[in-house]
């Protein structure tokens, strides 16, 4: 992620998206190169109100989980709009979540073949991958888990996972040398496989809702990735 700060003012007194002067401006612009499918630019300004302050306005759709100034600045987002749209979409979803799993988990290969690598029941396997009776629990299991962190972190205020821990996904990421780029590609499957999914409801929000909801799971797994102690 490449920030910029220019010139930013002191006295923040919270956030807002209401048309004062412009008192400085943060550009954060995150890019990855895999298949340039990944690009997305977020603006910020902050702005000067009458003397009394500067206040954060955010000028793009998305805002990023943290944005911080002297320490004294947080932005989280996860809105009960976006709750709302994750939860109605997995009450869809998940009578079928065997299927729509495999499905995750074929479009992540297909996108990626070497990161089957990263799983023992795959690598030496002569098995097609649809065949393999191993694949799908799994498959199962990381989607399940997936939507249900994304179904209750507003409500929760974390990312919490089922039947598991953030502590062994992250020391199990890491043995198996899982890297930001799939997690990439994993995000990029996960969206796809929603959206065909549920194609009435599938919208610009719902994207955003479910992309926001992934990128907090993985920034707590990956805050989990080091050595076993």
């Amino acid at each position: 992620m490449k920030i910029n700060i220019n010139n930013l003012g002191s006295g923040i007194t919270g956030t807002s998206q209401s048309s004062y002067s412009y008192y400085s401006k943060i550009t954060v612009k995150e890019k990855f190169e895999l298949r340039s499918l990944f690009d997305r630019s977020v603006n910020y300004s902050w702005v000067k109100r009458d003397g009394s302050g500067c206040v954060l306005a955010c000028k793009s759709l998305r805002i990023p989980r943290c944005v911080e100034k002297n320490r004294s600045l947080e932005v989280r987002n996860f809105t009960e709009e976006q709750e709302a749209l994750v939860v109605k979409s997995w009450n869809v979803m998940k009578k079928n979540a065997g299927e729509l799993g495999l499905k995750f988990f074929l479009r992540i290969f297909e996108i990626a073949p070497s990161a089957k690598n990263i799983f023992p029941f795959l690598k030496d396997s002569e098995v097609p991958l649809e065949q393999n009776p191993k694949l799908k629990p799994h498959a199962m299991t990381v989607f399940v888990m997936t939507c249900e962190a994304a179904v209750q972190l507003r409500k929760a205020g974390k990312v919490v996972v089922k039947d598991s821990n953030l502590k062994d996904l992250g020391s199990t990421h890491f043995k198996y040398g899982v890297a930001d780029e799939h997690f990439e590609v994993t995000k990029y499957a996960l969206l796809e496989t929603i959206k065909e999914a549920i194609p009435e409801m599938w919208s610009q929000e719902m994207k955003m809702a479910w992309g926001e909801a992934y990128d907090q799971l993985a920034a707590a797994i990956k805050a989990e990735m080091r050595q076993p102690s």
